[in-house]
């Protein structure tokens, strides 16, 4: 599978729903399909109509497209690894229809390492030059802490080293558990190793179990917030202007925490310039509000836990430690199109199973 295309383009027609994006696929598909089958001017034919098509059903969606085989077009639409687009992914692919002699997949599947004999630079990434093991930390034993060990890894090649290893990984375990089953990756040369080295081709396997193990340990843990106890912290930051967080105390001292290791940080952006960095009364008001919708959608009964809030330098941040991470996608993407002609809003989503985000609201 090959010609990866990256999305930074504009905003041109009416694509508005998933449904409109396949009605013109399929209006295209003959002349996509022949120009893969026979080697034309892909890029101009189609990656150039497809890319601005997929931004306006939503940005931060990439492709990779090629023959499946000799009769079957490919279009694979990825998220390229970024947590908080996958399910946009998802939901696209499924609502594609039957189109003959294409096959519509969502991100990147899994394959045998050596079948696409990844080489970046001269330095070739298989099974052949790299080796792993595990590492367990007693502070945190649900941490799928990962170290591999390529033959040809020295200092000087760090990022080519890296580049190639999560490439492969992406490759041989597939992007969704590229993303998900990882929580640390540490890339070595042989020689440092401080554990017995295992063969690469064990690595899905061991996931798998440790996967299992995880979800099968923490299946059906809840935390009800109604009567919790709250802190108020206040500091000052480098610029000396003011920070004020308002903190879930009872969660922050809570031995669950992994049972709900998707970090969700929303990222509300105002203009406190004339206020020390903080919001006004009209602001407060619409900080507020914005909060409390996310609230009513995600409820701490059903997974989603509101640990608290960071005020300073103009930025509210708000945050979530969520069981899961589609529906806080799909909710805060759509918090943030329903008030972007009010206030700017940004969002990510990352693994952290033991919440070391929040460290710094802890008592030392």
């Amino acid at each position: 599978m090959s010609f990866f295309k990256s999305i930074f383009t504009s905003k041109k027609s009416s694509i508005t729903s998933y449904s409109d994006f396949w009605i013109w696929f399929e209006q295209n598909e003959n002349k996509f399909s022949n120009v893969l089958k026979n080697h034309g001017d892909i890029n101009k034919v189609f990656f150039e109509k497809l890319a601005p098509k997929l931004n306006q059903v939503k940005d931060g969606i990439w492709f990779l497209a090629g023959m499946y085989d000799k009769n079957t077009a490919e279009l694979i639409l990825t998220a390229d690894g970024v947590i908080k687009n996958i399910v946009f992914v998802e939901e696209l692919v499924e609502a594609a229809p039957k189109i003959n002699n294409w096959k519509i997949t969502a991100l990147k599947q899994p394959s045998k390492l050596n079948q696409y004999g990844i080489e970046i630079e001269g330095y070739k990434f298989d099974e052949n030059t790299m080796r792993f093991y595990s590492n367990f930390n007693k502070q945190m034993p649900d941490e799928i802490d990962i170290t591999i060990a390529h033959k040809d890894f020295r200092e000087d090649n760090k990022d080519i080293m890296m580049n190639g290893v999560y490439l492969s990984l992406d490759n041989s375990l597939g992007e969704l558990n590229a993303v998900t089953t990882i929580d640390n990756l540490n890339i070595i040369n042989p020689k440092d190793a401080s554990s017995e080295l295992i063969g690469l081709e064990k690595l899905k396997d061991f996931l798998i179990w440790r996967e299992k193990e995880f979800v099968e340990k923490y299946e059906g843990f809840r935390h009800n917030t109604e009567n919790d106890n709250y802190s108020g912290l206040e500091a000052t930051i480098n610029n000396g202007l003011p920070v004020v967080a308002m903190v879930n105390r009872d969660l922050l001292e809570w031995d669950g925490k992994a049972s709900h290791p998707w970090i969700t940080v929303l990222e509300i952006i105002f203009d406190g310039k004339n206020n020390n960095g903080m919001p006004n009364e009209s602001q407060y008001k619409l900080l507020d509000e914005v909060e409390n919708k996310i609230m009513e959608q995600l409820k701490d009964s059903e997974g989603y836990l509101n640990i608290g809030r960071q005020t300073a330098n103009s930025v509210r941040e708000v945050y979530f430690a969520c069981v899961e991470f589609r529906k806080p996608s799909k909710v805060f993407h759509r918090i943030k199109e329903e008030y972007k002609n009010n206030i700017k809003l940004e969002f990510d989503i990352y693994k952290d199973k033991y919440w070391q985000s929040f460290n710094r609201f802890m008592k030392n």
